[in-house]
């Protein structure tokens, strides 16, 4: 079973950091080098994915250009009908601080979905706020997890350099699949390894052990893109 991420009152829960999405920049930020843009001028443009608040108070939340001045409600809806079949999902049964930038980076590579695996609550600073632009769904078991995956007939990807794990970069993934990251020390669980179709290692070549998970988790994703993604990107430099 799935469940979309609450608090004890019932509510969707909000990210920590941002206790307004509208102007905590203005607060923390160098005045010349404030995030995002003021009010609009009038005439204010048309169209019912504006959010008139921001439109008069200005748009200082962390979201790319094109959706200045839209709604959550209208950038959800739009990144919805775009979002890749990759869901991506870290265990959380010690409350891990590496949670919050695991959602970022699917927020980044927009992916289908984020699944917490373990205890519900989670540390949403790491995450910049980006989980109120995505699908965060709670499984307090790993066989729940993996009963969800079987009913989506989504393989199970689990990312760890394990004995037998064969190389990411070396592996053909899945376009449709759900990738799984362990905790921070103890990496993934016996119970995931055990119910995960493949498990990947990422190369390293340095003295340390492993890598976290949320930096684990921005190469596994973008290897993914890699992938099955390259006709979504322009051989062009960027323009700012």
């Amino acid at each position: 079973m799935t469940e979309q991420t609450t608090n004890e009152h019932g509510d969707p829960e909000r990210s920590d950091p941002e206790l307004s999405a509208r102007t905590d920049t203005e607060h923390t930020v160098d005045p010349d080098h404030v995030v995002g843009v003021g009010p609009h001028l009038e005439p204010w443009p048309e169209g019912d994915h504006f959010d008139p608040e921001l439109l008069a108070e200005g748009d200082r939340r962390n979201v790319v250009d094109r959706y200045r001045y839209w709604s959550r409600e209208a950038i959800v809806a739009d990144l919805d009908r775009t979002r890749s079949p990759l869901h991506v999902a870290i265990e959380n049964w010690e409350h891990d601080f590496n949670i919050g930038t695991v959602v970022r980076n699917a927020n980044a590579f927009n992916t289908a979905g984020v699944h917490i695996v373990g205890k519900r609550r989670w540390n949403r600073r790491g995450a910049m706020v980006t989980d109120r632009y995505h699908h965060v769904h709670h499984h307090p078991t790993v066989d729940e997890f993996v009963a969800w995956a079987d009913e989506q007939s989504l393989p199970v990807i689990g990312i760890d350099n394990l004995p037998g794990s064969v190389a990411l970069e070396h592996t053909a993934l899945p376009e449709a699949c759900v990738m799984v990251f362990g905790q921070e020390g103890p990496g993934l669980s016996e119970a995931v390894r055990e119910r995960a179709q493949l498990v990947c290692s990422i190369a390293q070549f340095g003295s340390t052990r492993s890598i976290n998970a949320g930096v684990a988790s921005g190469i596994a994703m973008h290897a993914w893109v890699t992938q099955h993604r390259l006709d979504h990107i322009s051989p062009e430099p960027t323009t700012g």
